[in-house]
C-alpha cells in the first residue's frame, strides 16, 4: 500500500509538471481558473520563467518521493529524501490550509472562477499530497 501511494503521488507531481510546463509554453487549458481574481483582475500574472520553475520544483518533488521510497538507489543518503518529503507535506498542507483572503480552504473569496476550482479541487488535492507525503514519512520502514 505504502509503495502504490507513493508512486501515485510521484505520478501527480508528474502530471502537475507537465501541465505547468504546457502553460510556460503558452498553452491555454483551464488558464483562467489558476490565479486568485482580486477586483475582476488576475491577481498576478506568472511569467514562463516562473511557471518553468514551479514545473521544475514539481519533478523534484516526484523525485523527492521516488527516493523516500528506496526507488532511486543508495546514491543519496535517505536523510535527504525522509527531510524532503517532511518539506513537502508542510507545503502542501499550508497550501491546502490557505492564506485567508484568496486561496485555500478557509480563503474568503468564493465568488470567483479561480475560488470554486480551489474549494473543490485545488485545495483537497493539496490535502491529499500533505497527508500522502506524511504517510510515507511515518509509515518507514
Amino acid at each position: 500500500m505504502r509503495n502504490t501511494s507513493g508512486i501515485l503521488l510521484a505520478a501527480v507531481f508528474a502530471a502537475l509538471s507537465l501541465l505547468h510546463i504546457y502553460w510556460a509554453l503558452g498553452g491555454r487549458l483551464a488558464n483562467e481558473v489558476t490565479v486568485p481574481i482580486v477586483g475582476g483582475e488576475r491577481a498576478f500574472n506568472p511569467s514562463p520563467l516562473g511557471t518553468i520553475l514551479v514545473a521544475t520544483a514539481l519533478l523534484l518533488a516526484m523525485f523527492t518521493i521516488l527516493g523516500q521510497l528506496g526507488l532511486l538507489g543508495e546514491a543519496i543518503p535517505k536523510w535527504i529524501f525522509r527531510w524532503g518529503t517532511w518539506g513537502i507535506a508542510l507545503i502542501f498542507f499550508l497550501r491546502a490550509v490557505g492564506d485567508f483572503k484568496l486561496f485555500g480552504f478557509f480563503k474568503q473569496a468564493s465568488d470567483t472562477p479561480f475560488a470554486h476550482w480551489d474549494t473543490w479541487l485545488f485545495s483537497p488535492l493539496c490535502l491529499v499530497i500533505a497527508v500522502t507525503a506524511f504517510a510515507l514519512v511515518y509509515s518507514e520502514t
